[in-house]
């Protein structure tokens, strides 16, 4: 491909050795707690600011508007975004057009230093980017560092993967015959991102996509719209051109339908709700006047992911992996643990130790770190409460079943545990998407594997056992597109664990892997007679 002057001046920048994943925080260091509370103080000095669409570089206001609120206060406004309607999915996507023309003909080098730049200044800033999660979306920070941790392993991790898939060669060189294979960009995308993951996976989706030399429309949430602001600000500091990444906050039965359904539009990624992940991809399946391809979707849409725990299993080392994986950030992960499948000779104790475990947890202000922060929004409350009262019929509560009032009025949950629950039962099968955890007791190892896979969903899961030829048999049985052995099921490293699962839980996309790069390029194979 020709190399093409660009608008705005990329640095050129190299992958410093192997891809390695982010460290972790430690914030009992005496220095990351000061660093932590410096970066909570400054961000919350600039919350309640206004927020401009970007497109084509543009910084558009529009009449309507939508406030982000900090969930432990909802009277606390993050950030005030302009709402992007019809009118401005037609703009984003001409910008969008333009930019391609340029940006799918840039080197691939280029591509890739935009995301090594980016990487670095978020490494740099991770603590104030760490604040505005816990303000935005009541991550503690812990959470909130494994998001923006994993955020750079997704910059980091994608940019050695472009450069790897410039350098792909067909399999064989037939005689007489120059024989190459060209993986190319696909177009314009629309990027929909959750609010749960609001940095990593609106971050991830969006660099996959621009770095194979696609342009985008990012659609974020309306509950974080906030820190995607501020990563589009990364990357404009980073020296990327105006048109490549179009920043649209709206409603998704404006803004969000018009851009699925553009003829234009050539795929669309999509983190979310079951419900609106199959409509996109119905909408996005139905072809339009003028449009000359089939849609691409990449779809992300939850879980009811179980851990199975043997008779055989160290109990203590289940318990911790359980409540890690069920309370962590409220159960506000596709990846969660809402179902705890335990053989019957050690269901007793096992239950009696998860509540003990389970009361232990603390919930409240996430700038405070506590175990627990807030659930998302009042909607989110409401339908999580909704289930817990479903939950006291169906089961024994044995922990929490209560919302917790607070002067702020924000929306806290105490972590709720339901026992002897049927394997049939509402909240043993419908995504709660909240802290709500259902315990199932089972006969034996077998009945437990029927019980994890007789969900609609497939995302994660785990087991918890000593004895390998049941390690053996999950391995071949658990049908989830992430399975964990003798520990969690949440908690997917970048590399190490390609993200993404089976059956309703989407199209198995494999996020942080080797083969996702592949679904935002299309395979150009290229023979010349010598």
């Amino acid at each position: 491909m020709a190399t093409v002057s660009l608008p705005t001046e990329i640095q050129p920048r190299v992958p410093q050795g192997a891809f390695k994943n982010e460290p972790f925080t430690d914030f009992k260091a005496p220095e990351n707690f000061r660093k932590m509370h410096e970066a909570l103080e400054l961000v919350r000095g600039q919350l309640g600011r206004e927020y401009r669409l970007i497109i084509g570089g543009h910084r558009v206001t529009t009449e309507g508007k939508i406030r982000s609120l900090d969930p432990s206060r909802p009277s606390q406004v993050v950030g005030v975004h302009q709402k992007a309607g019809a009118e401005h999915a037609e703009q984003a996507m001409q910008a969008a057009l333009r930019a391609f023309e340029f940006w799918s003909r840039t080197l691939v080098s280029e591509r890739t230093s935009l995301l090594l730049a980016a990487a670095e200044i978020i490494r740099k800033r991770k603590f104030e980017f760490c604040a505005w999660l816990t303000y935005e979306v009541g991550k503690n920070w812990a959470e909130a560092d494994a998001d923006v941790g994993e955020t750079i392993d997704f910059l980091e991790f994608y940019a050695r993967e472009a450069l790897r898939l410039a350098e792909a060669k067909t399999p064989i060189q037939l005689a007489g015959e120059k024989n190459e294979l060209i993986y190319i960009p696909l177009g314009v995308g629309a990027v929909i991102p959750p609010w749960n993951f609001p940095f990593a996976i609106m971050a991830g989706m969006t660099a996959a996509a621009i770095v194979t030399g696609n342009t985008v429309v990012l659609k974020p949430s309306s509950d974080s719209p906030t820190i995607a602001a501020k990563f589009v600000e990364v990357l404009e500091e980073a020296g990327m051109p105006g048109g490549v990444v179009n920043f649209c906050p709206g409603s998704g039965a404006a803004f969000g339908n018009a851009i699925v359904e553009h003829p234009k539009t050539r795929f669309i990624v999509f983190t979310g709700s079951k419900p609106v992940g199959l409509e996109i991809h119905e909408r996005a399946a139905k072809a339009q006047p003028g449009q000359i391809w089939i849609k691409r979707t990449i779809l992300e849409m939850g879980g009811k992911d179980s851990i199975v725990v043997c008779a055989d299993a160290e109990v203590d080392t289940a318990v911790e992996g359980v409540v890690a994986s069920a309370f962590g950030f409220s159960g506000q992960k596709c990846s969660a643990c809402s179902r705890a499948i335990v053989e019957a000779s050690i269901y007793d104790a096992f239950v009696e130790k998860l509540r003990e475990r389970v009361e232990k947890l603390t919930v409240g202000d996430p700038v405070a770190n506590h175990n627990l922060g807030p659930v998302v929004n009042k909607a989110a409350l409401d339908s999580i409460l909704g289930y817990i009262e479903t939950g006291k019929k169906e089961g024994r509560l044995v922990a929490g079943g209560n919302a917790i009032e607070t002067e702020a009025g924000g929306y806290f949950l105490e972590p709720t545990v339901f026992a002897d629950i049927a394997p049939d039962a509402v909240i043993a099968q419908e995504e709660i998407f909240g802290p709500v955890l259902a315990v199932i007791k089972v006969e034996n190892f077998k009945e437990g594997l029927k019980v994890a896979n007789n969900s609609e969903y497939g995302l994660t899961g785990a087991v918890y056992t000593s004895d390998r030829e049941r390690l053996d048999l999950a391995r071949q049985e658990f049908h989830v597109g992430n399975l964990y052995l003798n520990r969690k099921c949440t908690g997917a490293m970048v590399g190490a664990h390609p993200f993404g699962g089976f059956n309703m839980s989407g199209t198995d996309s494999k996020a942080g892997g080797p083969d996702y790069l592949l679904l935002f390029t299309q395979a150009k194979s290229v023979a010349e007679k010598l």
